[in-house]
């Protein structure tokens, strides 16, 4: 289950958005006063939230900025290495599509990988193919 961390001001609009990631899948979704961004999970969050952190976020490409679409918050945002802004005017679709994106972007936690390979199934050798064995399905030509 994915961990989503909100840092909204905007009490009715936090609530509206906890109830849409309820609603649409696995999440797990903590209400934070004083943003973490350093936890392994998305972090939806205003300008206010931004404003608590401490720059340079560990890891700007799980953060989802709620912010106005001013240059100037625009600008803090992309100092900060934030990807994915979105307007408190947006549709709630688009938000979750962020927010979404964000999780993608978020490492899985991971088995060791076998070594000297990317597959994690054993090898399998192919059969030798015997030059005396005739082709399945070969056609012999006759020429003249």
């Amino acid at each position: 289950m994915q961990t989503v961390q909100l840092a909204i001001m905007d009490a009715a609009y936090e609530t509206a958005l906890r109830d849409a990631l309820v609603r649409t899948g696995p999440w797990h979704v903590e209400s934070v006063e004083t943003p973490r961004p350093g936890e392994r999970c998305v972090l939806v969050m205003d300008e206010v939230g931004l404003n608590r952190v401490s720059l340079p976020l560990p890891y700007p490409e799980r953060v989802v900025l709620l912010t106005r679409k001013d240059p100037a918050n625009m600008s803090h945002a992309w100092e900060a290495g934030i990807v994915s802004l979105v307007s408190p005017d947006d549709p709630p679709s688009t938000v979750l599509l962020a927010i979404m994106a964000a999780a993608l972007r978020v490492p899985k936690p991971h088995t060791a990988a076998p070594l000297g390979g990317i597959s994690p199934n054993q090898p399998v050798s192919a059969a030798p193919i015997s030059p005396e064995m005739p082709l399945v399905g070969a056609k012999r030509y006759k020429t003249q």
